[in-house]
């Protein structure tokens, strides 16, 4: 019974990522998504109760590895070799979550009025975490002095461009959909770009 109930709640989750990043949160209905989900309307509210649990289970399967994603940053003291790792981990973010990041995206610009305050608070964690370590390069000489806040904002916005913004890149590409060596070929540019741009010094031995 607990497969079967893991299998469902995935399924669930899954379809309503797609339905709440095409249609939104506020036009998106339980009766939508069980109807997607092939899965009778009570037994959605057996898993998830409310559209708000719905909701947040679909937030968190991206939140989650969003907020694993920095820890290259805060365990790596050589910076190349952490910011190599970062944006590696971000692309793949945006490849294996692509409608729960949209979810993501699509909440935030919309002034993050369902975001769970401990989710909020989390992110904000993260993000000090990310600015204090570049400040500590920048102090060590092994970055150029920059904007830290800015160089996070650039990598956020390079890496999850490719799940938010897919149609317009498959557009130019004159591609259905990015494959496995689209994204490789983006991190190894967006690292050359970063590491070159911010003059990132390694201090691997």
């Amino acid at each position: 019974m607990s497969k079967i109930r893991e299998k469902n709640q995935v399924l669930i989750i899954e379809v309503a990522c797609r339905l709440f990043a095409l249609q939104g949160y506020a036009a998106t209905k339980m009766a939508d998504i069980a109807k997607a989900a092939n899965i009778p309307k009570p037994n959605v509210y057996y898993y998830f109760s409310t559209k708000d649990n719905l909701y947040r289970a679909v937030l968190e399967s991206v939140i989650q590895p969003l907020l694993d994603a920095s820890k290259p940053i805060e365990q790596l003291d050589d910076p190349a070799e952490a910011l190599t790792e970062y944006i590696k981990t971000k692309l793949r973010i945006s490849r294996d979550h692509p409608y729960a990041s949209k979810v993501f995206a699509n909440e935030v610009m919309s002034g993050a009025k369902y975001l769970p305050q401990d989710i909020a608070d989390g992110l904000l964690q993260q993000s000090k975490m990310i600015i204090a370590k570049f400040e500590s390069w920048i102090d060590e000489g092994v970055m150029a002095p920059l904007s830290p806040q800015h160089l996070m904002f650039t990598i956020w916005a390079a890496t999850q461009t490719y799940a938010d913004f897919s149609w317009q890149i498959c557009n130019v590409m004159d591609k259905a959909a990015l494959d496995n060596n689209d994204y490789a070929e983006a991190a190894t540019f967006l690292t050359q770009f970063v590491i070159n741009g911010c003059q990132v010094k390694s201090t691997a031995s």
